[in-house]
């Protein structure tokens, strides 16, 4: 058999000018450093190659310098597909400066594209990014005037519509493994990621080209395990074995015994955030985490959800994921960001966007860096910045339900924490919050017209996504609605009567949560006094999302009243409750089903309008919904005839 290590100098040899090339990574994970090192040295010293289609999936860079920042040279570059542009800044600059063709797709559909071209499909057919910049409709992902060729065009399917993404034949794909035997067999124990470096050698394989591999290591012929090779022989053309400052685990971290699944970290190994801005937002968003549900944190502002959800004691409830493949466990931060601790499994990451693509999440939790009145998010391009879409489109668009997460205002912000009570310092020097956004990378008006719950946490409000546009659901407290919020956005936002946040939300001390979201503090919630024949139901903050939090509910009211010789007048705290409005019609006949085996006359109150005009429409048949506890007590001693509890 052939002995196919080369050195990096003869692999860049094997790429010829007008090559379409794909590169595996996530921001520093599974990078070829080694590789793209060598084609910029060789294009430096030789002008060759010239011309490259570079396609790639995920950012792969340092924000500097390293991974696709090698090719950032003019002439060596002559069109740019990828996802996430925010890292490689000298390849950015050549598409902001016209130097280059140069689009930005979804990460994912990119990542399916690698399949499709394997497959011999002609493109990938989706509803991913219906809607937004990558829509034809709006700018077909288009990064500048001189990129012509349509890439994606719309595609009605019966009363569907659905966009399309052109595939083509890829010439050269530059991996990265852990270890190789001369045959080109490659396997990636020690990487951190598997991400879709099968699928881009079976592309490159099936359209003609030469595919390489980085690796750190090599095993002699025939002594790696088959269950652990990840790209086999027989798609491998070369395979150059790496220097470890290019063979770094990440951009961050040289090696991890964690990041490789190989120990498991005890659940304290990771130390609280400190309380800030940053912590605030992270909070209210863990709020909405879903107990036993599946959970994508983006990165940025995001990453703070994992720590909040350890911190409290929610791990073990939740099932956290990254778009590259993690499953399971604590994701990290910055340059390790794409690797986790204490995962459950590592998928390919084109597996992984299938799952999201479904509908597989229950909750994404995003950045968000521009917000119009109608929901719009743009997170993709400020002007010359182009940060790109990264996996948020996908991401965004398929789970089901979004909570945005972010500063109120950027560049300069300082807050302080006092007695519970918030401060704006100085507010920062620009508005998130505008008339209309850059550029469309979520849509607000699709999201609103499918039913999708969508927040927006900053530090100092929450806003909630209507049909109507954005409302402001809660204000911190110490926060001046009209001063520190409505003078600071460039648009008026629907206003009844916010919600206070949670003053748990500014507190240094952990909160509860786990308590809350798993419903361990019904007892106290739900109690009898057999003297006045009262039932007292203190909903106060409780989410109620599924089948599973009803079942409690039921229980515990079940154990007190059926004992209970007589039907019991009823009193009921809603505020701040939230029920879901896919479980709305569930909460209601679960209501009924109480009332007529349990209840007399019933009452509630919320001092919301908004709450109480949704109780009003969940109930149906015209419930007593007071503002009060005291209006709600008064209705009960007036002997007036409740009906519809809870």
């Amino acid at each position: 058999m052939k002995n196919k290590i080369i050195s990096a100098g003869d692999a860049a040899a094997l790429i010829h000018d007008g090559d379409t090339i794909t590169t595996s990574g996530f921001v520093g994970i599974g990078v070829p450093e080694a590789l793209l090192r060598a084609v910029e040295h060789r294009f430096l010293e030789t002008a060759t190659p010239r011309n490259l289609t570079l396609f790639f999936a995920a950012g792969q860079g340092d924000g500097k310098d390293r991974g696709l920042n090698h090719l950032g040279h003019p002439g060596l570059l002559k069109r740019v597909v990828g996802g996430h542009w925010g890292l490689i800044p000298k390849v950015a600059r050549l598409a902001v400066d016209g130097l280059i063709e140069a689009y930005n797709l979804p990460q994912g559909v990119v990542s399916h594209l690698y399949r499709d071209i394997a497959a011999g499909k002609p493109g990938t057919l989706t509803h991913v990014g219906l809607g937004t910049f990558v829509d034809p409709r709006l700018e077909g992902g288009k990064i500048n005037a001189m990129t012509k060729e349509d890439l994606v065009s719309v595609m009605p399917m019966g009363e569907r519509e659905f966009l399309f993404y052109k595939a083509f034949p890829v010439n050269v794909a530059l991996l990265r493994g852990t270890t190789a035997d001369p045959a080109g067999n490659v396997s990636m124990e020690r990487e951190a990621l598997i991400i879709d470096g099968l699928a881009q050698a079976m592309a490159v394989r099936n359209s003609g080209g030469v595919v390489i591999v980085q690796v750190e290591r090599i095993a002699a012929r025939g002594a790696l395990n088959p269950r652990e090779v990840q790209i086999p022989a027989t798609l491998v053309d070369a395979v150059v074995v790496s220097e470890p400052d290019d063979h770094m685990q990440t951009f961050a971290t040289r090696y991890s015994h964690l990041f490789a699944g190989r120990f498991r970290a005890p659940p304290d190994a990771a130390p609280a955030m400190a309380l800030d801005a940053r912590k605030i937002i992270a909070r209210r968003a863990a709020f909405e985490l879903p107990v036993n549900g599946v959970v994508n944190l983006g990165i940025g502002m995001p990453e703070g959800v994992a720590s909040v959800a350890a911190e409290e004691g929610l791990l073990d409830h939740v099932t956290l994921t990254a778009e590259p493949g993690v499953m399971g466990g604590q994701p990290a931060s910055g340059l390790d960001f794409g690797a986790a601790i204490n995962t459950d499994a590592i998928l390919a990451q084109n597996q992984q966007f299938d799952f999201y693509d479904g509908g597989g999440l229950d909750l994404a939790v995003l950045g968000m860096a521009e917000v119009d009145a109608v929901g719009n998010v743009n997170v993709s391009r400020f002007g010359p910045k182009l940060a790109g879409a990264g996996g948020f489109i996908n991401i965004s668009q398929n789970a089901r339900q979004v909570v945005f997460t972010g500063t109120f205002t950027a560049g300069g912000l300082e807050v302080a924490l006092a007695d519970g009570q918030l401060a704006v310092l100085q507010e920062g020097k620009a508005r998130k919050l505008q008339e209309a956004v850059q550029q469309i990378t979520f849509s607000g008006a699709r999201a609103a017209a499918l039913g999708t719950p969508v927040l927006f946490v900053t530090e100092r409000c929450v806003f909630q996504l209507t049909r109507d546009g954005l409302r402001l659901a809660e204000v911190a407290p110490g926060i001046d609605v009209q001063s520190d919020i409505l003078d600071k956005m460039a648009f008026a936002p629907l206003v009844d009567t916010p919600d206070p946040m949670d003053e748990r939300l500014f507190k240094p001390e952990p909160m509860g949560l786990r308590v809350d979201l798993l419903h361990l503090d019904l007892e106290d919630r739900i109690a009898l006094d057999a003297a006045t024949n009262r039932l007292f139901i203190n909903f106060e903050k409780l989410r109620i999302r599924s089948h599973d939090d009803l079942k409690p509910i039921v229980a515990r009211i079940e154990r007190l009243l059926e004992p209970h010789d007589r039907a019991v007048d009823v009193i009921v705290n809603y505020d701040g409750t939230h029920i879901d409005e896919d479980i709305a019609d569930a909460y209601a006949a679960m209501v009924a089903d109480l009332e007529d085996r349990f209840y007399a006359r019933v009452t509630r109150y919320s001092s919301s309008a908004f709450m109480r005009l949704k109780l009003g429409q969940t109930l149906g048949r015209a419930p007593h919904i007071f503002e009060t506890a005291e209006e709600a007590r008064r209705f009960l001693e007036q002997g007036a005839d409740g009906s519809n509890a809870l």
